[in-house]
């Protein structure tokens, strides 16, 4: 089995999905084996749910707009994405995405492994709904009950 050598091919569509409730979609091509050097996978950041609270890390992110268009809070600003935008975000610049008028697809690929995150407080992630009331490093305290489950895929891609 390709798997037992390291390497795969898996089609998004068969790939593990999480999601649920007030959270976005998101295609964890990892499964339960996080990648050792970069983490990377497909989001689809929907109006009115959570994709991830505004947060830096201890390494670096990348994002690529595939489709769609949504709100990047980036150090404290507010700017307008869309299709083919690409944004580069270095280790500890407190970031999240928010999609506002229509769902946006979102190509995130991220150094690994990060040993420190941290959810500072932000009005404006606040306003946008992504945001927490009191600064944390943990991610049980930030999320809570909202962490993703597994999720059947659902034709986001189609």
């Amino acid at each position: 089995m390709a798997e037992e050598r390291g390497w795969f091919v898996v089609n998004a569509r068969d790939a593990e999905w999480r999601g649920g409730g007030k959270r976005t979609p998101i295609c964890a091509f990892e499964g339960d084996a996080p990648f050792p050097e970069i983490g990377i996978n497909v989001t689809l950041v929907e109006p009115g749910k959570l994709g991830a609270l505004y947060h830096s890390e201890d390494v670096q992110e990348d994002f690529l707009v595939l489709s769609g268009s949504c709100l990047l809070l980036i150090d404290g600003e507010e700017h307008r994405l869309g299709q083919w935008d690409f944004v580069h975000c270095p280790p500890d610049v407190p970031h999240a995405l928010v999609a506002k008028e229509e769902p946006c697809l979102v190509l995130q690929v991220g150094a690994r492994p990060a040993r420190r995150i941290l959810y500072p407080e932000s009005e404006l992630a606040r306003r946008h709904g992504v945001g927490v009331e009191r600064e944390t490093s943990s991610i049980a305290e930030a999320y809570g009950e909202r962490r993703r489950r597994p999720i059947p895929y659902s034709g986001w891609l189609d």
